[in-house]
């Protein structure tokens, strides 16, 4: 940054207001997951502006990739994704590196010591970083922050043309927007089979209640003959009760006689009487 220039007034970090009250605010609140918190320094304009559109954004969606799909779908596709997303990021690792030794023998083979410098603020944050994607993401921004001044420094001293500088910085951005774009595809395609799920499952359900609720009505064990009222019961069961010998042999009791001054048992009644001796 200049120092000691009387006729330039330089920023006082108004721009980095800007850039951060620009972008909307990312929902974490559903997100248990405890992270590092890293202190981070950004220089460039155009990283600034991409951490700031795409970094929250992106730590959301491997969340949901890595945790929230985990419990809904099997591991073996939850893995698949993240391997596919994993090769993605180290191979923009790899290009960003191959760009930065680039820059680097550029400047060693012109005599470069001392690279250009940002007048604006930089933007010093702390970021937290809650997986390996998140953390390795932010790495990948902050070598593109650090690639970023070296093209300026060879534009400056005409080593690359304005041409060459703009592509090459469209390039180190791209690259940011790749991963960002990649785990925002895969974390639609995984919340797709989720919602499949959960609607077969419903519809299962259904199909079954329907099938219990058939059942019942059809089943061979019903019995609609069955006295309806504790009246009939008892009807029936007292019918039952007159119509059994049993019952009414062993509830009729025998007539009784009257003689003078004793009562004769029928047996007593039916047996002659004794002629006097």
């Amino acid at each position: 940054m200049a120092d000691g220039d009387a006729t330039i007034r330089l920023d006082q970090g108004g721009i980095n207001a800007r850039i951060l009250a620009k972008e909307a605010k990312v929902d974490f609140r559903r997100v248990e997951s405890a992270s590092r918190k890293i202190p981070t320094t950004f220089c460039s304009p155009e990283v600034k502006r991409l951490f700031a559109r795409y970094l929250n954004s992106m730590q959301l969606n491997t969340y949901l990739i890595s945790v929230i799909a985990r419990t809904k779908l099997p591991h073996v596709v939850i893995e698949t994704v993240e391997g596919a997303l994993k090769e993605r990021l180290e191979k923009l690792h790899a290009e960003v590196n191959e760009a930065i030794d680039s820059a680097e023998a550029l400047c060693k083979v012109h005599g470069i010591t001392r690279l250009a410098t940002y007048d604006t603020e930089p933007l010093a944050i702390e970021v937290k970083v809650i997986s390996s994607f998140g953390r390795r993401y932010l790495e990948l921004m902050t070598k593109v922050d650090q690639l970023m001044p070296m093209l300026e420094t060879l534009a400056i001293d005409d080593v690359i043309e304005v041409a060459q500088l703009d592509l090459q910085k469209a390039l180190a951005k791209k690259s940011v927007r790749q991963v960002a774009g990649a785990a925002r595809n895969f974390a639609g395609g995984l919340r797709q089979r989720m919602n499949a799920v959960a609607a077969e499952d419903a519809t299962q359900l259904h199909s079954g209640k329907n099938q219990r609720s058939g059942a019942g009505a059809g089943s061979p064990n019903a019995q609609p003959d069955r006295p309806t009222n504790d009246s009939e019961e008892t009807s029936v069961a007292v019918g039952a009760a007159t119509d059994s010998p049993v019952d009414s042999v062993a509830t009729t009791k025998p007539p009784r006689t009257k003689q003078k001054g004793k009562v004769l048992t029928a047996t007593e009644s039916a047996s002659p009487l004794s002629a006097p001796a």
